[in-house]
């Protein structure tokens, strides 16, 4: 990951700038010698936090505010009129609920693409997920119809599913420092993942603007080493810790029982909908390995799914015991 020569340069044009990895690949970028603008809101969400000021002071970066929602604040205070190389979009629902889903992974998606395009954008970079390989949500039904979009635009495309981020694994440290026992779904050895550093990510993502092996492609990606199941991370944790592993098994009726309730009372109260979906969205990842799909065998394959970078979900976990690494898991707090 060195720096790129001035005839590699260009210009790209990111949303969602001020993620987890929206952060991550802008640093990235400015790393490597691009020419980086931001798109961001004038304000933080309240449940993000972050600013433009976190990214201040980047080789190359500038700041640009507005709302991705509407059109004509893409082209006036987005786009400019100037002209652009790529698109780069880390942009995406952060509840998950189906009316935002639909507002933010699919239409805001479109409208972006529409608006680079009219800005001389030939290629885009787009984090989706690998989750959309079985979609039985709404969020995973919107970012496929996007993906499906852009594939058909003819526009060069990369589009990147990565598995388990570090944070979403992260949720059950603080408890398990407390003295409380990890939970897990079932036996935990229902589901797997590659887990995915944000930094390797972005790394990852900054490759794919260049390399054109990874043009017109959909790419999976995991993080380095074997497969890890939910009962494996507690155990790691646990042995971090210096401490014998105590698990509690958490059974998937309950699950199913809480998803049956609101959706009935859901028909009535529309509160209870959204809920229901976040109780379908914790079902999904309760039972589904975040590993590419097999159609031939119909089953997760771990040695199907590519790894790269050289950060380990242990190596985080160490950190952050050590303080040397903060948890702030926002919307990738799981439990």
């Amino acid at each position: 990951m060195t720096a790129i020569a001035d005839e590699h340069r260009k210009r790209i044009f990111v949303v969602g700038a001020t993620g987890t990895i929206g952060q991550a690949a802008v640093r990235e970028l400015s790393r490597r010698g691009h020419d980086v603008i931001c798109f961001v809101r004038a304000r933080p969400a309240p449940s993000n936090p972050v600013s433009a000021s976190d990214l201040e002071g980047l080789d190359g970066v500038q700041f640009r505010h507005g709302d991705v929602t509407k059109p004509t604040s893409l082209a006036e205070q987005g786009f400019r009129g100037e002209q652009f190389d790529v698109l780069l979009s880390c942009m995406a629902s952060r509840s998950g609920d189906p009316d935002d889903s639909w507002r933010i992974d699919f239409q805001a998606h479109l409208d972006v693409l529409a608006a680079a395009r009219t800005a001389g954008v030939t290629h885009m970079v787009l984090l989706s997920a690998i989750c959309v390989q079985k979609p039985l949500l709404a969020f995973q039904h919107a970012k496929l119809a996007f993906e499906k979009a852009l594939v058909e635009s003819g526009i060069t495309y990369s589009i990147v599913r990565p598995t388990a981020f570090f944070k979403s694994l992260s949720g059950q440290l603080e408890r398990v420092q407390k003295g409380k026992r990890f939970l897990v779904f079932g036996n935990g050895e229902l589901t797997a993942c590659k887990p995915i550093s944000d930094d390797d990510l972005a790394g990852y993502l900054t490759d794919c603007v260049c390399d054109d092996k990874l043009h017109n492609r959909i790419l999976p990606i995991g993080g380095p080493g074997a497969a890890i199941t939910p009962k494996q991370q507690g155990e790691m944790l646990f042995s971090l810790l210096g401490r014998t592993p105590r698990f509690s098994h958490v059974p998937l009726v309950m699950l199913d029982t809480i998803i049956r309730a609101l959706t009935l009372v859901g028909r009535f109260v529309p509160a209870s909908a959204k809920k229901a979906e976040l109780a379908r969205i914790g079902h999904y990842y309760a039972t589904e390995s975040m590993l590419v799909w097999n159609p031939v065998t119909n089953a997760y394959d771990a040695a199907a799914t590519p790894s790269t970078g050289t950060h380990t979900l242990e190596d985080h976990y160490r950190k952050i015991i050590a303080g040397e690494l903060a948890t702030d898991l926002r919307e990738h707090s799981v439990f």
